[in-house]
Order: structure tokens, then C-alpha cells, then sequence
């Protein structure tokens, strides 16, 4: 099998993770209680490093050094949904963005564990259990939320219709859907699109949230080739200011 196809999905992958993971960082100091502070610090440690690993897979496949590759690039170059570079808005947002995320993303860890190429299903199955923690914990804040006051429930279902579009963009079609396919590598984007409905809806029948008619819902792609909001360049820019100012600065 040719390399692009295994680099495009190792770069998705790490790219939501990193971006997602500094997004999360943010929380700290700022949440609502101080486990939830907890909480964020550790999802986000988590989804970086978790990251790491994807990038040391690409530099084992010719790519640049972590470092390099992490913090040196312009946005035009990131292969991140645009879902996880949105500013974080309010702690309802939040918690809608890393349950719709964090159910695919152990889902697809999942599809991996079985992938033909040995070192990424060895790295899916080491992180499968903080992503069982990570989706235990955003599927019962969904339920409280989903469940509680007449407020709670109205601001959970308007941020989960404006959250549905941007979530989709997770599963964007790769332009080597079909070789990662037929090589075992990975099952593919709609495989993984439907587990994750199936998985949400089996949560939200739990609450007094409503899926929004998915056939109407127009999925924001482009993140995965480059097309980004305006939100991530200043995101990276601030990311990078350590290794800016120290090059030799490490992880």
C-alpha cells in the first residue's frame, strides 16, 4: 500500500487530538467546579499526547519531527475538523463538542484496534481505556444536563443543533477512502459515521434532548484538506510561542 493514503489519516487524527487537547486546556482554572477544572487538565494532557504518538508514527513514515510538525505549520496545512478549533463559548458547548467527538473518536480507536498496519492498531488498543473514561465521563454530564431544569434542557439542545453540522465534519471523506478500505487499514469514514449515530442516540434517548433530522443537516467539511475557520491560525500562533522563543524546548 502506498504511504499517503496511512500519513492522511495518521495527520487527521493527530491534528484533532492536538487542537481539541489545547482547546480543553483552556478550561482550566475557568470550570464551573473544580473536578470539572480536573477533569479538562486531564482530558486535555491525554488528547496531546495521545497526539504525540500519531506524530511519532507519521516521522517514522519520513514525516518531520513531532515539534515540527505540531507547531510549525500554518493552518492551510492542518487536517483537523473544524468542530474541535471553535472557540470553547460556554461550558454547555464544551461538554456537547467532547461527547459528539470524544464517542467517535473511541469508536474509531475501536475500528483501528483491528487495522492491518500493526503499529497504529497497537497505538489504538494503549489508548483505548483513557477514551473510555473520556466518553463515560461526557455521557453523564449529557444525561444531568439533558435531564435537569427547562433552561438546562433548552441551552443543551440548542448548542447540540448548532454543534450536529460541525460534528459531521469528523467524518469527511478521505480522497483514499477506498485504499485505506480495501488494504485493512482503517473500515472507513460512513462505518464509523454510523456507530456514532447509533452510540448518541442510545445517550440522548436517556434525555429530554431531541437528535435533530439528520437527512436535513449539512455536514461542514473542508477541515480535513486545509479549509479552516479563522479561529485556528490565532489558536496555532499562541500554541507555537513556546518553540518560537525556544526551539529546542520539549514536550
Amino acid at each position: 500500500m502506498r504511504l499517503e493514503p496511512t500519513k492522511e489519516l495518521l495527520y487527521k487524527m493527530a491534528d484533532d487530538l492536538l487542537i481539541l487537547g489545547h482547546r480543553s486546556s483552556e478550561w482550566i482554572g475557568m470550570g464551573p467546579l473544580l473536578e470539572e477544572d480536573i477533569a479538562f487538565a486531564s482530558k486535555a494532557q491525554d488528547k496531546v499526547g495521545q497526539s504525540l504518538a500519531f506524530y511519532e508514527l507519521l516521522e517514522a513514515l519520513g514525516e518531520e519531527d513531532p515539534d515540527t510538525v505540531a507547531f510549525s505549520r500554518k493552518a492551510e496545512n492542518f487536517h483537523n475538523a473544524t468542530f474541535v478549533e471553535l472557540p470553547n463559548g460556554d461550558f454547555d458547548f464544551s461538554m456537547m463538542r467532547h461527547f459528539l467527538f470524544d464517542n467517535a473518536d473511541a469508536l474509531r480507536y475501536q475500528m483501528l484496534g483491528d487495522s492491518e498496519l500493526e503499529e497504529l492498531s497497537h497505538v489504538a488498543r494503549k489508548f483505548t481505556g483513557e477514551l473510555q473514561y473520556h466518553t463515560l465521563h461526557a455521557n453523564e454530564w449529557i444525561k444531568q444536563l439533558g435531564n435537569a431544569t427547562p433552561e438546562s434542557i433548552e441551552r443543551m439542545q440548542n448548542v447540540l443543533d448548532t454543534a450536529l453540522p460541525y460534528a459531521f465534519g469528523i467524518f469527511e471523506p478521505s480522497p483514499y477512502e477506498d485504499e485505506l478500505i480495501s488494504s485493512g487499514v482503517f473500515a472507513g469514514e460512513a462505518a464509523l459515521q454510523v456507530r456514532w449515530l447509533e452510540a448518541i442516540t442510545v445517550v440522548l434517548n436517556e434525555t429530554d434532548l431531541k437528535l435533530p433530522n439528520i437527512e436535513k443537516i449539512a455536514p461542514q467539511y473542508g477541515g480535513r484538506v486545509g479549509q479552516h475557520t479563522e479561529h485556528l491560525q490565532p489558536l496555532l500562533e499562541e500554541m507555537g510561542e513556546v518553540i518560537q522563543t525556544d526551539p529546542k524546548a520539549e514536550w
